[in-house]
């Protein structure tokens, strides 16, 4: 059996939509399936998002994970993989939100999230020069600021590490972007749930907010 995310047509994003959002990401939960009837494996992890060319090679997906996880049999069984990608989120109280003639304390509240699932087949990187070269890359987008030499297989002070990690190159087959902002509703209950958000000003109700407007503005201008 398949499960995927659901997502309703005023809710799934646009293709650069989704890789604009994500272009800003780099933390996801990966999941194998492994073995028919097992639970999934899930990993939480750092990835590094490689965009496709122009002339036809596929998005891919670069991580690693240390050789001891158990999400490598599950993989071995089952290379079809999905990397979940999900942040913006803020819960958003009922009396934010009622319909049209209904008393604000009647209101349904609801979630709002932007979430990208990535699926597709991954291919397992063990060799050691190929392994540097992933890290490099890693590297290179979390620590810009930080000067390194190339790592080299068997050399201080990263080398020989390698044997201690397995790669991962996930070339991306199907992706399903979902930005949940309430878009079904009127322009005017979003700005109002807009102000909410600002108002009470919790951790994540900024992107929240961000994405709801932005939203908003991208269906005025259709």
């Amino acid at each position: 059996m398949r499960y995927v995310m659901l997502i309703h047509p005023w809710d799934r994003g646009a293709d650069h939509e989704w890789r604009n959002w994500l272009a800003d990401h780099d933390f996801g939960l990966l999941a194998a399936n492994g073995q028919d009837g097992a639970a999934p494996v899930l990993v939480p992890t750092h990835f590094l998002f490689v965009p496709g060319t122009a002339s036809g090679e596929a998005d891919v997906v670069l991580l690693h994970l240390a050789r001891p996880n158990p999400v490598w049999a599950a993989i071995e069984a089952n290379p079809r993989l999905t990397l979940a990608v999900t942040d913006d989120y803020a819960f958003v109280p009922g009396p934010w939100r009622p319909q049209p003639d209904t008393a604000p304390e009647d209101g349904v509240p609801t979630s709002y999230y932007a979430s990208v699932h990535l699926t597709g087949t991954a291919e397992m990187i063990d060799d050691p020069a190929a392994k540097a070269a992933l890290l490099d890359r890693q590297v290179a987008r979390f620590e810009p600021e930080v000067p390194r030499r190339p790592i080299v297989p068997g050399q201080a002070p990263y080398g020989r590490m390698l044997s201690a990690i397995r790669g991962i190159r996930l070339r991306i087959t199907e992706v399903r972007p979902k930005f949940k902002y309430d878009d079904k509703r009127t322009p005017e209950v979003q700005e109002a749930v807009a102000d909410r958000l600002l108002t009470r000003d919790l951790p994540r109700d900024g992107g929240a907010r961000a994405q709801l407007l932005r939203r908003r503005e991208a269906r005025a201008d259709s």
